[in-house]
């Protein structure tokens, strides 16, 4: 038995009643090379030294060579042990432990370190907190405006689902780019994402629009589900119709036997047809690869959106 495999069994335990879906050989276009960089063990090292977590880590995402190679690294703050179970998710599963008063500052502290001009602030679902963590990430924003005061902020935050209030906390905090991801079509949620709530997700990225027109909203859609092309052009539609700035649209790679299996890869000349899809339909900026994940190459896409957004003044 290996290291991963035991890791597995201990990171999630709920899913151990589905049945084992046989992970398939990956297509040569999504194959990425091991990290060997020495800043990517330099930042690496800054995230352990400051005690923190990295959806980089937590959701094994196959870009981590080269984004921490470049300094770029996503924080997932108020823990690594999310309270749903979905499908696709790599992150674990459980009741969580209680928030870290500190959390704020040290994330402050390393974007600081880092140098970062940009910064993605993510989390796992907290359902076991009155506001879900609405609060701790305003501090979050407040600290690193604090710290680094020139450094942009995105943020990747839940659904907030039925807790009233949160999402006005979060965006009072002005982050530059408010990003939820709805990840697939709404007929294949109950099986991949049974916590959330489709229209919930829509509704969030709507209200942020009407609370301050200024910052920049973003989602993400993960194809290989099983979708059909016609349901995610009308993902496309209805977010546009929330006034959605950006969409991301990558490849879903399963984690492991216990997660849903993947049922196409995409080719890079399908992913290329979403993007000019996407176009048409008016989002200012479109990212759709089969790498292409929600956060990936994001500092240099917050430059791209400001570019687009006085183009089309």
């Amino acid at each position: 038995m290996t290291r991963i495999e035991v890791d597995h069994r201990v990171r999630h335990p709920e899913k151990a009643h589905r049945p084992d879906n046989p992970i398939q050989r990956k297509p040569a276009w999504i194959r990425v090379k091991a990290p060997t960089s020495p800043i990517y063990h330099q930042t690496h090292a800054l995230m352990r030294e400051n005690g923190l977590t990295t959806v980089c880590e937590e959701a094994a995402c196959p870009n981590i060579g080269e984004c921490w190679s470049q300094r770029h690294a996503t924080m997932m703050i108020m823990g690594e042990t999310c309270t749903r179970a979905c499908s696709f998710c790599n992150v674990a599963t459980g009741m969580p432990r209680a928030l870290e008063a500190d959390e704020p500052e040290r994330v402050a502290d390393a974007v600081a370190k880092l140098g970062l001009r940009h910064v993605v602030i993510t989390s796992v679902d907290r359902d076991d907190l009155k506001d879900g963590g609405a609060e701790h990430f305003a501090r979050t924003i407040r600290a690193i405006r604090e710290a680094a005061p020139t450094t942009t902020i995105e943020v990747l935050t839940p659904d907030f689902l039925r807790k009233d209030g949160a999402l006005e906390v979060v965006a009072e905090a002005r982050p530059d780019v408010f990003n939820h991801n709805l990840e697939t079509v709404p007929r294949l949620y109950p099986t991949i994402r049974p916590g959330a709530r489709y229209y919930q997700s829509l509704r969030l990225l709507d209200r942020v629009k009407q609370l301050d027109p200024t910052i920049f909203t973003k989602s993400g859609l993960m194809v290989g589900l099983g979708e059909e092309r016609p349901e995610v052009g009308q993902v496309m539609d209805d977010l546009r119709m929330a006034e959605v700035d950006f969409l991301t649209i990558g490849q879903y790679l399963q984690p492991t036997v216990k997660h849903a299996a993947v049922a196409r890869f995409w080719e890079p000349e399908a992913f290329e047809e979403l993007a000019g899809m996407a176009r048409a339909k008016g989002f200012l900026l479109v990212s759709a690869t089969p790498l292409t994940r929600s956060s990936y190459h994001a500092d240099a896409d917050f430059a791209a959106l400001k570019a687009a957004r006085l183009a089309r003044q």
